[in-house]
């Protein structure tokens, strides 16, 4: 069975607006990425504790930690990042999260084999935290890092899949990196899939509702249907996307959702 769960920002900054439209929409998981346009590794702990109480009331769970860890450029100071993902460590115990969103940093053009050790390296670093306190890092692919071609995620997970490194698998990225998603990107990347971003769109075109792209998200589904426990995370971007955070609205954002669940339906995949 797979689960849905969401980047509530996508919804509202407010918390109590993410949700109640989740809570409407049946939704009982969240990935915490900001509450009240403050980055969820920039709330305090009274804030946290705020955000847990409300989801809880709300029967929501957080599914992962949407950091933004690694999403610097290679050649700045790595000491001062570190202790930024120790705290992403702490927000993920305190939420109950189990995953971690992690970045592969950004790489000057036309470097990659040239900052491929430093990246396994600072990546490596991380993981020996992430296993002492039982949480997964979960990379995903993304414009300018080290990761945004499929080949190189490959490399990193080839690196690090046994030290714990896992990928979380966004469509709509690799279609901006001029990737063929399914027979490609996909096929590279099935193995380390722990984690789906659903998020959709056409080639040199604008991000649309899962299906009416090019990310070829229905056969996607299709071949990790029988993956139990697998979250897929909705991150629909419709009405605008950032370089930290995108953002849809309300009616955009149950758009989205619906456009999922057809999909999930006519594969005939069960969710909760």
């Amino acid at each position: 069975m797979f689960r849905i769960s969401c980047f509530a920002d996508e919804i509202a900054p407010d918390l109590n607006e993410q949700a109640a439209v989740m809570r409407r929409n049946d939704i009982r998981y969240a990935e915490l990425r900001s509450v009240w346009n403050k980055n969820v590794l920039d709330l305090d702990d009274d804030e946290l504790d705020r955000v847990k109480r409300v989801f809880s009331e709300h029967g929501i769970q957080v599914s992962s930690i949407g950091s933004p860890i690694g999403k610097v450029p290679v050649s700045d100071d790595f000491a001062g990042h570190l202790e930024r993902f120790r705290r992403a460590v702490v927000v993920a115990e305190r939420m109950a999260s189990r995953f971690i969103r992690v970045f592969s940093f950004y790489i000057p053009a036309g470097e990659h084999d040239r900052y491929e050790q430093a990246v396994v390296d600072r990546l490596d670093q991380m993981l020996t935290i992430a296993r002492e306190h039982d949480v997964v890092l979960l990379h995903e692919n993304e414009k300018d890092i080290f990761g945004e071609s499929s080949a190189n995620c490959q490399k990193l997970m080839q690196a690090l899949y046994p030290a714990g490194l896992r990928a979380v698998f966004d469509p709509s990225n690799f279609v901006v990196a001029g990737e063929q998603v399914y027979t490609d990107s996909f096929a590279k990347l099935k193995p380390y899939v722990a984690y789906l971003h659903i998020k959709d769109s056409l080639r040199g075109g604008p991000i649309v509702p899962a299906g009416q792209g090019d990310g070829e998200i229905p056969a996607i589904l299709g071949d990790l249907r029988d993956r139990d426990d697998l979250f897929v995370s909705l991150e629909p971007h419709l009405a605008q996307a950032g370089v930290f955070r995108g953002f849809s609205g309300p009616a955009l954002f149950e758009k989205a959702l619906a456009a999922l669940r057809k999909i999930l339906d006519e594969q005939g995949i069960r969710y909760e």
